[in-house]
């Protein structure tokens, strides 16, 4: 017995002693265990952080700067007319200060050429009450304008031109695979300097309840966009389209780095009613909505119950020709559940096609109703309103 155990001890020994050298000289060949609190992570062997192109991004901005236009527009401001105006002496005496002779007022922008044949995107608020259009490309041809057709709920427009030679077209992207940190290029033409590439970040999507317009859905970035790159392209790093550049955030003009781009997918939708229609045409029911909040919902005893508040209903309009009246809770069109957002029931609504009877379901006095909705055309406002 005292021999198994002196040769139990002699193994052991030795055992303790190759696991002490293992350990010192070649610990990876034990398994991996907490020591002391601590706990190996596995990393990736992987040396790759970024798909960022090694010579920058000069091959993209060759690529897209033939696509983007610069967009110069004049109006005609006439000044109030003066009874005394026609008279000579009067006109001796005060000249200009009293001269009602119509004046002109410029405007400049930018543009993305979307197709070869010369249509070119922009935001409604370059072209809005322009009578003259004139379109440098990168190039440096110059040609006259006309405004095809402009949708000032979603701020687009799009105009066209016609050029001898070939026309330059961009590429268009996919901006709902676009995420938060996403290098993009924002490429316009601010302050009128000349043609201009930023670059930044997504810093968000689905930015609405701005109220910078009717139909929001913005992709947020911090690539500088300032006062005359309305209407320019944001791109990505293959120089795909994603966005439209509209608006900025800033007390005094200039970027404080919070821009607002127009997704692709959007403006496609805008651009293909305008050029097929020369408007967008939309549906509309005639009423006014608000979010149901925690508070509402427990006003009216709802529960867990998602919709939105009808706060009024229009004279007239195809909501009030169906029974639908304010204070009732919509839950559900066309069979589609809502979400508790307006911005959402309003593009839903505004999906519907004109003419089409749909069912609404709504919850009044507690109880469900449904009724059946003969979808309108939404009017052109004439200011903006966020009314469905």
């Amino acid at each position: 017995m005292r021999k198994f155990w002196l040769l139990f001890a002699q193994a052991t020994t030795i055992g303790l002693a190759v696991l002490f050298i293992i350990n010192t000289l070649k610990p990876s060949l034990l398994p991996s265990a907490a020591h002391n609190g601590v706990v190996t992570l596995h990393e990736s062997v992987s040396n790759s952080t970024s798909q960022i192109p090694t010579a920058g991004f000069s091959a993209t901005t060759r690529k897209v700067m033939p696509t983007v236009v610069n967009i110069f527009t004049s109006t005609e401001i006439k000044k109030p007319t003066h009874p005394l105006m026609n008279d000579p002496r009067f006109r001796f005496f005060f000249g200009e200060e009293f001269d009602n002779s119509p004046q002109r007022g410029s405007n400049l922008g930018s543009g993305v050429i979307i197709s070869h044949d010369g249509y070119i995107l922009t935001n409604h608020h370059v072209v809005e009450a322009a009578d003259q259009i004139e379109v440098a490309l990168a190039d440096g041809r110059k040609a006259k304008g006309r405004t095809i057709g402009s949708d000032p709920e979603s701020d687009l427009a799009v105009i066209k031109i016609d050029l001898p030679g070939a026309i330059p077209a961009i590429t268009f992207g996919h901006p709902d695979q676009a995420q938060v940190g996403d290098i993009v290029l924002a490429i316009g033409n601010p302050f009128g300097v000349g043609q201009t590439v930023t670059m930044g970040i997504v810093s968000a999507v689905k930015r609405n309840h701005l109220g910078l317009n009717t139909f929001e859905n913005f992709i947020q970035t911090d690539a500088a966009i300032n006062p005359g790159n309305s209407g320019g392209a944001l791109v990505d790093i293959n120089g795909n389209l994603i966005g439209i550049n509209s608006a900025i955030y800033s007390p005094n003009g200039g970027s404080l780095g919070i821009g607002f781009a127009i997704p692709v997918s959007t403006a496609k939708k805008i651009m293909e009613q305008i050029i097929q229609n020369g408007s967008v045409i939309r549906g509309w029911i005639g009423v006014a909505v608000q979010e149901l909040t925690p508070e509402l919902a427990e006003s009216f005893k709802l529960g867990n119950i998602q919709g939105v508040l009808i706060s009024e209903v229009m004279r007239g309009s195809p909501a009030e020709k169906a029974g639908i009246h304010a204070g009732d809770i919509l839950t559900m069109v066309d069979n589609k559940q809502l979400l508790t957002d307006s911005s959402a029931m309003l593009e839903t609504i505004s999906n519907l096609p004109p003419g089409k009877v749909v069912l609404f379901k709504l919850l009044r006095n507690q109880r469900e109703v449904v009724v059946q909705v003969t979808v309108g055309k939404r009017p052109r406002p004439k200011q903006l309103e966020e009314n469905s």
